[in-house]
């Protein structure tokens, strides 16, 4: 019998919070019955959802707290100005103090990431945390990282993000041996910004388990050249946004098309379950939940317009973080990278 896992949940968090975060706990709730949460929010708004949803309410105990991180404050602003009885700030601190296993918000990234780095700190061997996702592909599905939390990275960064990236996959993909690509402007040695050849010069010569495949392009991403794409915040999360903005496009195109045409109206309504296997791939709820990986706790961030689907599918990953004991071992994994670096520089001292 699996152990029970307890999140604590930014219930105030979020464009459509708190219902959402209520719909989305009673959808995971029906296929996630080792799952238990402490929600942090408005006593009488979530018990009033609660009392409809009995799902939900079944694993559900709350928090009071009438105080939310604003989705407009700088993360800065966030921690000085008095966030500790916050529903975010709350939510993070359970973690850290042992009574849950992990936290799951979708409220103001930069203010989610500066507490979570504040409480937990990071784990040993992680000069910086990163944002890690999940991206569709022709083949299924990829991880990026950094998606939005350092702009600028170091090549020993840009390592380390490799190596948690690695585990990510492994847990997430089921991969066994992930590929692993760093994002340049081309494939050639020669190409790219310094701390990126000099990153992919250190994954070489490491004696780290790593599939290292070299340099990818923007384009190899969907064509599923690799299963981790290694990059900084900057360029990871234009690509990011990017490639939403190109799936927006081409969904319309195809409905546009669709409605111009009584043939493949046709085609649809006599399809429907090539139609529903299309709509799933698409769907960018299936892809919701960027975790911040590198933190000496679980923090998972769900889109701040996210809907009951996209929220479950968030505390899903943060579950599954949690059950193959993610931190543990990258701990383990960039020990064996910096025994081996400090081992180096006595040598050549």
């Amino acid at each position: 019998m699996s152990k029970n896992i307890t999140l604590s949940i930014d219930a105030m968090g979020g464009e459509h919070s708190p219902s959402m975060v209520v719909e989305g706990i009673g959808v995971v709730s029906h296929h996630r019955s080792d799952l238990r949460f402490i929600l942090y929010g408005d006593e009488k708004k979530l018990n009033s959802l609660l009392a409809v949803n009995k799902d939900a309410k079944n694993v559900c105990r709350v928090v009071h707290t009438d105080e939310a991180i604003a989705e407009d404050i700088k993360p800065s602003q966030a921690i000085r100005n008095g966030s500790r009885n916050t529903s975010m700030r709350l939510a993070i601190q359970a973690v850290k103090d042992g009574e849950t296993d992990g936290v799951v918000s979708a409220g103001n990234t930069g203010a989610l990431m500066a507490i979570s780095k504040l409480c937990f700190r990071t784990l040993q061997g992680v000069h910086r945390p990163a944002i890690v996702g999940l991206l569709p592909t022709q083949q299924g599905r990829c991880v990026m990282l950094d998606i939005g939390g350092n702009t600028e990275c170091s090549a020993m960064n840009l390592v380390e993000f490799a190596i948690m990236g690695n585990i990510f996959a492994k847990v997430m993909l089921g991969v066994d041996n992930p590929r692993i690509g760093l994002l340049n402007i081309g494939s050639e040695e020669m190409k790219g910004r310094e701390e990126i050849r000099e990153a992919a010069q250190i994954i070489r010569e490491s004696s780290l388990s790593l599939n290292f495949q070299g340099f990818i392009e923007g384009h190899d991403i969907g064509a599923h050249k690799v299963d981790v794409v290694v990059t900084d915040g900057f360029t990871g999360n234009v690509a990011l946004k990017t490639l939403e903005g190109t799936a927006k496009v081409i969904s319309k195109f195809v409905k546009d098309a669709v409605m111009k045409s009584l043939l493949l109206k046709l085609a649809f309504k006599f399809a429907p379950a090539s139609v529903a296997e299309m709509r799933e791939k698409m769907d960018p709820r299936k892809y919701n939940g960027a975790m911040f990986v590198g933190l000496n706790g679980v923090a998972v961030k769900s889109h701040g317009g996210a809907d009951a689907i996209g929220f479950a599918t968030a505390i899903e990953t943060a579950a599954d973080i949690i059950s193959f004991k993610f931190n543990e071992k990258i701990t383990k994994e960039l020990e064996l990278l910096h025994e081996k670096n400090k081992t180096e520089q006595d040598i050549a001292i």
